[in-house]
């Protein structure tokens, strides 16, 4: 494993209990930073931050006000946050566009797209006021192509993406980094809500004939938050095994 450093930088993961998330906390805390998991899940984030030597907020990102009590308890704990990943996601019911149920519908997009943007927007600001920051949005492969049966998943990424590309924007003339990768599946809990005819159309779609490691995510995304990466904002990392033609 190539060494990232990381030390003197306070990072937060979001969604960082398990999966993904837990993977990219693991590989920023063995490159020195100090990192804190937020999730909604109390016992199993207090179980992984004590497994991993992180710290931990109960934080629910559909609540903005209650991100804004994660980053006070965050700062205070850990000091100023240098690193956003804002991983936390669910991938809801499969269904058609004719027959999605309205109710998942906002569920999924509250979560996953409105979630993101209360995190950007809580932490950004102290960021700015100490000229560097770097965040990492999780979109999905199905933000840039949609996949059939999952139309609230996909347009819930793709917003991830335009917001991902707004804000790099906004903060380019500052010493921030504002970037967003695109895995394709990987085998995580979030398989338990999808059907298993979804889960082999995903599959078939991945030239390497393979789901994505999580240890492939989270050297990406390490390097992406380190101070390495000086020039590149508003961009989308492709983690598609070659599904992506963009």
């Amino acid at each position: 494993m190539n060494q990232i450093d990381l030390q003197g930088r306070t990072a937060v993961v979001t969604g960082g209990a398990q999966g993904l998330g837990r993977a990219v906390a693991e590989r920023l805390v063995a490159s020195g930073a100090k990192v804190s998991l937020w999730d909604v899940d109390a016992d199993l984030v207090k179980q992984t931050a004590s497994h991993i030597g992180g710290a931990f907020e109960v934080v629910d990102q559909t609540d903005f006000a209650a991100v804004q009590q994660a980053v006070s308890a965050t700062e205070q704990r850990l000091g100023g946050i240098d690193i956003l990943v804002v991983n936390a996601g669910i991938a809801g019911a499969n269904a058609t566009v004719a027959d999605y149920p309205l109710d998942e519908w906002k569920r999924i997009i509250d979560i996953n797209l409105n979630g993101v943007f209360h995190c950007c927007k809580a932490v950004v600001p102290g960021m700015i006021a100490r000229d560097y920051g770097r965040i990492v949005n999780v979109a999905s492969i199905a933000g840039k192509e949609g996949n059939p049966n999952a139309a609230a998943y996909s347009a819930s990424k793709a917003g991830v993406i335009a917001l991902t590309k707004s804000l790099g924007k906004e903060t380019a003339n500052k010493n921030i980094a504002v970037n967003c990768v695109t895995p394709a599946a990987a085998r995580t809990r979030i398989f338990e809500q999808m059907q298993q005819s979804h889960i082999d159309y995903m599959l078939s779609r991945i030239p390497r004939g393979r789901f994505l490691e999580l240890g492939e995510a989270a050297a990406m995304v390490a390097w992406l938050v380190s101070a390495e990466n000086t020039f590149t904002t508003g961009a989308v990392f492709d983690l598609s095994g070659g599904r992506a033609t963009y």
